[in-house]
């Protein structure tokens, strides 16, 4: 029940910000905030109410639970900007479960200083939201309720300094980034090795985008240095106005050994269809795999490889251009047991997730 209380506490705090317009439009500080309330039902019904341990989000069943609330302050200016947003919720707990204290609570902290005055091109420092992938951490703005499995093993935030430039069109966006690892704010003892990231995004119309982007670096010690090469791509193509397209393919290596010059691989394709019948309602539908046989990124089971075929339906209903409702209907297939269900290991998972999420502005 607290944590019940706790979601419509954020939930009516946030919704309040929005009633009471205390900063003017054109002030360069300005609030946002944002909350989502889920349930969500696993059919083997787990005893630890745990979902599969490669899920980060929307990981908690048979409870109303809260699964990302923050609240974000930004300054922007000419040739100043920053970010710094506190956040709470089963994402947060999960997901930096590695980082030590305060940072579990750090939803965004970075400041960017502009270098010219006629271009666009920033240097940012902090802590970022990840440059890999189409989906975010914020719910409301992804398509599907629950995230892909590749979104859930690929960063959803980092640590670094990024420089970038949008062109004067904002057709182009290129990035370069100087990070501490993959998905870390904290290094890990014992790593010393820089990580790098690109990012480059080519939008030719409103209404296609493509993007890629890629990660370097090693995720261990440096005395068992394993050095990670990885990609990601994603297409975004608005088809009509009724129709959306989303594919995207990440793939990776890993050095089994320091020193090796053999590779554990993985990658993950996955395609989403999103229909808008009306106004106010979405349907989408996704197909995904994630093939990781030796468990460079996924855990595994039993030491069997992890081959995740997963299936969903997803509607959407918009009660405002804040408040957004969800249903989620999910049904994901390993190639050997690997879902807990009772005193045993199943195959197949199948879950059902309701949502409400606020967002404003």
């Amino acid at each position: 029940m607290k944590q019940i209380f706790f979601s419509l506490a954020i939930l009516w705090t946030i919704n309040t910000m929005a009633q009471t317009d205390t900063v003017k439009k054109d002030h360069p500080l300005s609030f946002s905030g944002y909350a989502e309330v889920y349930y969500l039902y696993d059919i083997n019904k787990p005893q630890n109410h745990h979902r599969p341990p490669f899920f980060y989000s929307y990981n908690r069943t048979g409870e109303i639970n809260l699964n990302l609330a923050f609240l974000k302050a930004a300054y922007s200016q000419d040739n100043i900007r920053a970010n710094f947003g506190l956040m709470a919720g089963t994402y947060s707990n999960t997901n930096l479960a590695s980082e030590p204290g305060v940072f579990k609570k750090i939803y965004e902290a970075n400041m960017g200083i502009k270098l010219s005055k006629k271009k666009a091109l920033w240097v940012d420092a902090g802590i970022l939201p990840s440059h890999i992938g189409f989906e975010s951490a914020i719910g409301k703005d992804c398509w599907t309720l629950t995230r892909s499995i590749l979104a859930e093993n690929s960063p959803y935030y980092e640590a670094g300094v990024r420089t970038s430039y949008t062109s004067t069109n904002s057709k182009w966006y290129i990035a370069v980034l100087l990070l501490n690892g993959w998905q870390r704010i904290q290094r890990i003892e014992g790593n010393n090795t820089p990580a790098f990231g690109t990012q480059l995004t080519f939008a030719p119309s409103n209404k296609l985008v493509f993007n890629s982007s890629t990660f370097i670096g090693n995720d261990k010690p440096d005395s068992i240095r394993q050095m990670r090469y990885f990609h990601s791509f994603y297409t975004l193509w608005q088809l009509t106005k009724k129709w959306g397209l989303t594919i995207g393919f990440d793939n990776g290596i890993e050095q089994i050994a320091k020193g090796s010059s053999k590779m554990n691989t993985w990658y993950s394709p996955v395609m989403i269809i999103r229909y808008q019948p009306t106004n106010n309602w979405f349907i989408s539908a996704r197909a995904e795999y994630y093939h990781d046989r030796n468990g460079v990124i996924a855990p595994l089971v039993n030491a069997r490889p992890f081959n995740m075929k997963g299936f969903s339906l997803n509607t959407d209903y918009n009660f405002s251009k804040n408040l957004l409702w969800r249903m989620e209907v999910r049904l994901l297939n390993n190639g050997s047991p690997y879902f807990l269900k009772g005193n045993q290991l199943s195959k197949s998972n199948l879950c059902i997730a309701t949502a409400l999420a606020i967002k404003i502005n």
